[in-house]
């Protein structure tokens, strides 16, 4: 009958215990008879434990254990047993087995672990856990304190502590201003109807909130403002404009006490201003270090926006890309479902630079496309450390790695997707290289890649091979003859065209003499108009430049109708006259 070991598995160590009845697990009465400690150390008896050296080991050993592997200090404690072949395991956890059976003699060892399957193994490692202190007396006690430390550090391992993983300061960080854009936007506004009453001319010249503000701070009063040096809050040209309406303004005079209350406002409004800048600085680096890929595609506020819609970064990436499409517009996916309307395209997705780069037509396609890769790009984010943690290689490589090539997919990716929009904008592909500003154009100038021009073949350094030219053959002298007589033919008809083109220039030279203008005089009194009047029934179109009169369309027609008229009845007369001679010569000369 072969031996019985069973392996524990403690916070502090391995223990190998050594079953005194070799056919215990066959027992129908083992509960009850492992109810007491005397019965379990006379059941088990340990043979040897194996202590962790340090809490770092406890923890590696500790996470092989979840993975299923066998740890080296696992393995050493198994290589003590004598004839593994013909002994009999009982192990703690069904998925050890694949991991035991692949050292050297354990290929045929018959193993039992402690699963549901199994409950006379349960009922075993249930009393070990119970009198663990009395089975190990070398623990003196310690091993609840152990325990705790070691639930610790596997937690913190699990959950991948990191300062720079924590997607909860993105979350907080992008909410924070979302809220502090309404409140920046509320006393601005504020500000601007305040000292309006005083100076409302410079609400139109000065846009900026901060420079607003700034210019308050700074001059005050408008009698603040000829000896205020304004240059630091705006430009030159601003700053003179500033100071001239300032003289002429139309606002009404204040006290001090207003004056200083409107300078707390505007001071706020400025504090304000540069702790959002400061807020977005640090959310863009946490997102960069968190997300690298989604912030190459699609931005560090928008991508933020996500996290803070979905609630962290695994969900987000754990989302279908049609979900991330139609994040932040559930109200009118849920309205157009209900109505049977058509479903909204685009969420929170559609505040990035490509979506808005887009014409209207291109929008939807655009959205869709952006969300299929972000959502490639989350789960490299999310779920790449993770399943490369087992490889220790790969885990120094990616801890290796800088921003670029870390979001490397999402600087390719989103390449494509600029190439695709220009193609459905009908525009041309960006050469390799290209950057694109948010606007949608092409960084560095027209003249960025200018190409030159490239050096020609040079004729004239050719060489003869003997250095004496060749004597040209007979064919050669014929071709060349003909040539010059078809050059010769080709010079006289050009001549010839150009004398005839002179020629009819001559002639319209001549008519354009002739048609001149004529002498109205003349006319006039041929007529026995004046002249004034002749000019105005000539531009009028009543008479012709020569003094006869202009007929209608109408008029000319009947002229012709009654001219063919008169020629068909002169013909018939002539016919007519023509067969009485003929029949009076007949009658003669009969």
């Amino acid at each position: 009958m072969p031996s019985l070991y069973v392996v524990a598995d403690t916070p502090a160590g391995y223990g190998l215990f050594k079953a005194s009845d070799r056919k215990l697990l066959k027992r129908d009465d083992l509960r009850a008879k492992l109810a007491s400690v005397e019965a379990v150390t006379e059941a088990l008896r340990l043979k040897s434990f194996e202590k962790f050296s340090s809490p770092t080991i406890a923890l590696e050993e500790a996470a092989a254990l979840v993975n299923g592997k066998v740890p080296p200090t696992l393995s050493e404690l198994l290589a003590t047993i004598k004839d593994p072949g013909e002994a009999t395991i009982a192990i703690p956890d069904p998925r050890l087995s694949t991991g035991i059976r692949t050292l050297p003699g354990f290929e045929d060892t018959s193993i039992y672990a402690s699963s549901s399957n199994d409950p006379k193994t349960e009922d075993i490692y249930r009393a070990i856990r119970e009198h663990l202190n009395s089975l190990i007396p070398e623990s003196h006690g310690t091993f609840e304190k152990v325990a705790l430390g070691l639930s610790h550090s596997v937690h913190r391992h699990k959950l991948k502590f990191s300062a720079d993983k924590v997607d909860v300061m993105v979350i907080q960080a992008v909410k924070l201003i979302e809220d502090m854009d309404r409140e920046l936007n509320v006393y601005a506004m504020r500000t601007r109807e305040w000292y309006g009453w005083h100076f409302p001319e410079m609400s139109k010249l000065i846009s900026d909130h901060v420079a607003y503000s700034s210019v308050i701070l700074t001059a005050g009063r408008r009698d603040g403002f000829p000896e205020a040096d304004l240059t630091e809050c705006l430009p030159e040209e601003i700053a003179e404009a500033v100071k001239s309406a300032a003289e002429i303004s139309m606002g009404t005079d204040i006290s001090d006490e207003d004056i200083e209350n409107v300078q707390l406002l505007a001071a706020q409004v400025v504090q304000y201003s540069e702790y959002r800048a400061q807020i977005s600085n640090f959310l863009e680096n946490r997102m960069q270090a968190l997300a690298p890929n989604l912030t190459a595609l699609v931005g560090w506020l928008v991508g933020a926006k996500l996290i803070a819609h979905t609630g962290s970064l695994k969900s987000l990436a754990l989302s279908p890309a049609s979900t991330i499409q139609i994040l932040g517009a559930e109200k009118a996916l849920f309205r157009a479902l209900k109505t049977k309307h058509n479903t909204p395209k685009y969420g929170i997705i559609y505040n990035s630079s490509l979506v808005g780069q887009a014409s209207q037509k291109v929008k939807g396609k655009i959205a869709r496309m952006l969300a299929a890769k972000t959502a490639l790009g989350l789960r490299i984010d999310a779920l790449g450390p993770l399943m490369n943690e087992d490889n220790e290689d790969e885990t120094t490589k990616a801890v290796e790695q800088d921003d670029e090539e870390k979001s490397l997919f999402g600087i390719t990716q989103r390449t494509r997707l600029e190439n695709r929009l220009r193609v459905l904008d009908g525009k041309p592909m960006l050469p390799k290289g290209v950057a694109v500003g948010p606007d949608g154009q092409i960084k560095g100038g027209a003249n960025a890649f200018a190409v030159s021009d490239t050096r020609g073949y040079n004729v004239g350094a050719d060489g003869v091979a003997n250095g004496t030219p060749k004597k040209p053959l007979i064919e050669e002298v014929l071709e060349q003859n003909d040539s010059e007589d078809e050059d010769a033919m080709d010079v006289d008809e050009d001549k010839k065209k150009k004398e005839k083109k002179k020629e009819k220039k001559s002639k319209s030279k001549a008519t354009a003499e002739e048609t001149a203008e004529p002498d109205y005089e003349k006319l006039a009194e041929s007529l026995g108009l004046s002249v004034k009047k002749l000019k105005r029934k000539i531009e009028k179109g009543e008479l012709n430049a020569d003094g006869t009169p202009k007929d209608g369309k109408k008029k000319e027609k009947k002229r012709k109708r009654d001219d063919d008229a008169e020629e068909e009845e002169a013909a018939e007369a002539d016919e007519s006259s023509s067969k009485k001679k003929h029949k009076k010569k007949k009658s003669q000369k009969a």
